[in-house]
């Protein structure tokens, strides 16, 4: 099928949806399905959108739409030495650019190099109203209007079916090494702001069960420059370790019930929340395994100028979500109804009242 028929029959289904009053579950590969309040709806699957669109190597930018998995995008920049430098998970074998996207989360190199927002260029997309609608576009200077292709990330599809997306890509660094130190939590917060305080390479910040892993990426000569620098021993099978980190794949998440994301400032010492964590970004981006009330992880959150999400659990009729002020709740909810009048896409699944 032509790639103007695959976005006319996805277009034709919104309007029947529309028309019936059918709220839609928008999916990809359903590999990030257990992310957020559970879906509901009629499956409007994007499986059948694929499709590297463009690509030019020389210029840093792939557009592809968004039913392309991940890893055909992946292999593909792989051959000419360039990379997703936000590193998405994948969590499946059926996970697609789409998801990647709509979900919004990005692997151990964001602190250094980005997130997944940071690297949309553009994007087009079907809104609540079946109109097809472009933004953006295939250069980083392309500042007109509203970023409405970079409000797409982390939306979890609540405002619009994304059809294909723009990406900025970096080259792959032609060296990385991996060095541990055994450190108490304290110790290793100290440590962790001190090289990044260093005009080192990092690209990987990551602590558990007393040690720290830190990952250097970059010409040859500058890994072992810093690597002299920083020190520590070797980390002989350390593309496993941020693989298995990546996909969640380490003995800390698959023991986890229920999985807390906590964002905060990476200078917070260590919280006073019973459980287990697991530190990442350099501290910004901490993991939690705890029997604390949702009130009471939400409210610490707070305090501490970050914010809390239940990244898994098996009680998802709750909130799981970082309550908003309600100056933000209001904005959120007229940006929905903006994009989806007719609230139909992905109902509930952010927000338990819209």
């Amino acid at each position: 099928m032509q790639a103007h028929d695959l976005t006319e029959s996805i277009r034709q289904a919104v309007v029947a949806a529309i028309n019936s009053q059918t709220p839609l579950q928008i999916q990809g590969g359903g590999s990030k399905s257990f992310y957020g309040r559970e879906p509901q709806g009629k499956v409007l699957s994007l499986l059948g959108h694929q499709g590297i669109v463009n690509y030019h190597p020389s210029e840093l930018v792939l557009t592809a739409r968004t039913g392309t998995a991940l890893s055909t995008i992946e292999q593909t920049l792989a051959e000419q030495g360039q990379m997703l430098a936000f590193e998405p998970p994948h969590f499946s074998s059926t996970a697609t650019l789409g998801g990647a996207i709509a979900c919004g989360f990005s692997g151990a190199r964001r602190p250094f190099t980005g997130a997944a927002r940071d690297f949309v260029l553009g994007c087009k997309l079907i809104n609540g109203q079946a109109q097809v609608l472009s933004f953006g576009g295939e250069v980083m200077k392309n500042v007109a209007g509203y970023d409405v292709s970079r409000l797409m990330v982390g939306a979890m599809g609540t405002l619009g079916i994304l059809l294909e997306v723009s990406l900025k890509v970096l080259p792959k660094p032609a060296v990385e090494c991996t060095q541990v130190f055994e450190l108490k939590c304290a110790d290793a917060m100290i440590a962790w702001l001190e090289l990044s305080k260093k005009c080192i390479p990092l690209s990987g910040l990551s602590f558990e069960q007393n040690t720290l892993y830190v990952r250097l990426s970059g010409s040859e000569k500058a890994v072992k420059a810093a690597r002299l620098k920083v020190g520590g021993e070797a980390l002989s099978s350390d593309e496993d370790f941020w693989q298995d980190s990546k996909e969640q794949q380490l003995d800390f998440f698959t023991a986890a019930d229920d999985l807390w994301r906590l964002s905060v400032p990476p200078a917070i010492p260590e919280i006073a929340l019973s459980g287990e964590w697991f530190y990442e970004w350099g501290g910004a981006q901490r993991w939690l395994k705890t029997s604390e009330s949702k009130q009471t992880v939400f409210s610490t959150a707070e305090q501490l100028g970050g914010h809390a999400a239940l990244f898994r659990s098996r009680d998802r009729a709750a909130e799981l979500f970082q309550p908003l002020p309600e100056v933000l709740k209001k904005l959120n909810r007229n940006l929905k109804i903006a994009f989806d009048p007719q609230q139909i896409f992905n109902p509930y699944r952010m927000q338990k009242d819209w």
